[in-house]
């Protein structure tokens, strides 16, 4: 397999530390609101990558963080007047139930900041000890960027230009402006723990190191996250785990890109957060993950108000096939071993899903006729896209209930069929306003319309 290490920028062939065995952590969510799609984006992703490797017949181990204390979960326990901690347990308990509402795989080990505040504290000490982090007058501690020449490896960036975009506490006890915090005294009324510097609690970054180390030991093969998390946090990683060991920390450096709504970033100030409960309310878990593994993991997802809908139709289209080659052949139990080899061999370049997805249209046109001709190899088709690409969340539920949940199953309603004949017409005559005009109405209707070479099709939205 060949995964492409943003640390080198390059695509390498993966070789585990330990034969057999890998040991994998993917950052996780900071809990201070409720789980959006760009959070389901990149647990699926490292979900996949943990399934395939295990496909593989590696034993993976994976781990997965929840940063349950930080300033944003502070600022939310002040605003809802409820205790940090129990705002934090609130969440985690909110985020787990709509991961699995999603059919999102539970990691290996599940690692909690609060729950390693003595690993967190050590972990300083050895720094200090080290001469890498030094106290400020304040009862802060700050890592010495100086004191490891390596900083920047992974981003790119030196010193005129790390500052920027990167908020920097205003702090003269501080020896330079890029110094950054692995302990912060706590203020009144915020949460905290006894510390050899005072009450505070644990910087950002300082977090994940030190939970990968009580995980891991000091070396692991894969770290995961989304590429926000480049700078500075991984780069901060990087600097305080190899300052503490002398020796590398994580052989690949994995990031998936991030989420667009129609072209725009996604964020609260723009007003567009998708919450994954809200997208899972109208679509099925298969449509999100169809959508979201469609393009290639490290590039940038540009949710549209198409996109979701359009993985629905598709995956209703699947599963009508499905259906039909279950009851003409309910005995054949075969399988097709050349799709698991094609998708194999997509997967192993660096993770490629949209192949491994785009695959699966070739495989449903063959399918439709075989079921026409009455060939029970239609069967075993079927019966190979359901094991290979259950890898990937999909294809694991019972055809008919599935359309009859998502539209397949269903009758669509005469006017809603006679309008969209009337718009198929107009894209015919080119009369592309009247066709714009009228998808609109569809999209009222609670319909969405996908064009084709073929013709149309229909899902409800």
């Amino acid at each position: 397999m060949k995964i492409y290490n943003s640390l080198t920028k390059r695509k390498e062939e993966f070789v585990p530390l330990e034969e057999g065995r890998v040991k994998m952590y993917a950052c996780g969510i900071t809990v201070s609101g409720e789980a959006h799609i760009g959070h389901g984006f990149q647990a699926l992703v490292y979900d996949v990558l943990r399934n395939f490797l295990q496909k593989q017949g590696y034993n993976v181990v994976y781990a997965r963080n929840y940063t349950d204390v930080d300033d944003k979960i502070i600022a939310k326990s002040r605003e809802t007047g409820i205790p940090a901690d129990i705002y934090a347990a609130m969440m985690i308990e909110k985020i787990d139930r709509t991961m699995a509402k999603a059919g999102i795989g539970e990691p290996t080990l599940w690692l909690k900041a609060t729950e390693h505040i003595g690993d967190i504290i050590s972990f300083i000490q050895d720094l200090i000890g080290g001469g890498h982090a030094y106290e400020g007058g304040n009862g802060d501690v700050y890592f010495d960027v100086d004191s490891f020449p390596a900083y920047g490896q992974l981003s790119g960036r030196d010193k005129e230009d790390m500052l920027d975009g990167v908020r920097v506490e205003n702090d003269e006890s501080k020896r330079n402006a890029y110094d950054f915090a692995l302990w912060k005294a706590a203020k009144p009324g915020e949460i905290s723990w006894d510390s050899p510097w005072g009450k505070g609690r644990p910087g950002w970054h300082i977090e994940c190191s030190a939970m990968n180390y009580a995980a891991f030991g000091d070396r692991i093969d894969i770290h995961g996250g989304g590429r926000d998390l480049i700078f500075p946090h991984h780069e901060n990683e990087i600097a305080q785990s190899e300052a503490r060991t002398g020796h590398k920390f994580a052989n690949y450096w994995m990031h998936n890109g991030l989420i667009k709504v129609n072209g725009q970033k996604m964020s609260k100030s723009l007003g567009n957060v998708l919450l994954m409960d809200d997208v899972l309310e109208k679509y099925s878990d298969e449509a999100m993950k169809f959508a979201l593994l469609s393009a290639n993991y490290r590039g940038d997802l540009n949710i549209t108000d198409e996109l979701f809908p359009e993985a629905e139709a598709h995956l209703v289209k699947f599963y009508t096939l499905i259906a039909k080659a279950e009851e003409a052949f309910p005995a054949e139990e075969g399988g097709m071993s050349e799709i698991d080899a094609k998708f194999d061999e997509a997967m192993n370049d660096d993770l490629n899903t949209a192949l491994a997805l785009s695959d699966l249209f070739g495989y449903f046109r063959e399918a439709g006729k075989l079921v026409a001709a009455g060939d029970a190899k239609a069967r075993r088709i079927t019966n190979q896209i359901r094991r290979t690409y259950s890898l990937l969340g999909l294809f694991k539920k019972d055809a008919k209930a599935y359309l009859a949940a998502y539209g397949g199953g269903g009758e669509i309603p005469a006017d809603v069929k006679a309008l969209a004949e009337e718009r198929f017409a107009a894209r015919r005559a080119k009369d592309w306003a009247r066709s714009d005009e009228l998808r609109e109405q569809l999209k009222e209707m609670g319909y969405a319309v996908k064009d084709g070479k073929d013709g149309y099709t229909l899902s409800k939205i």
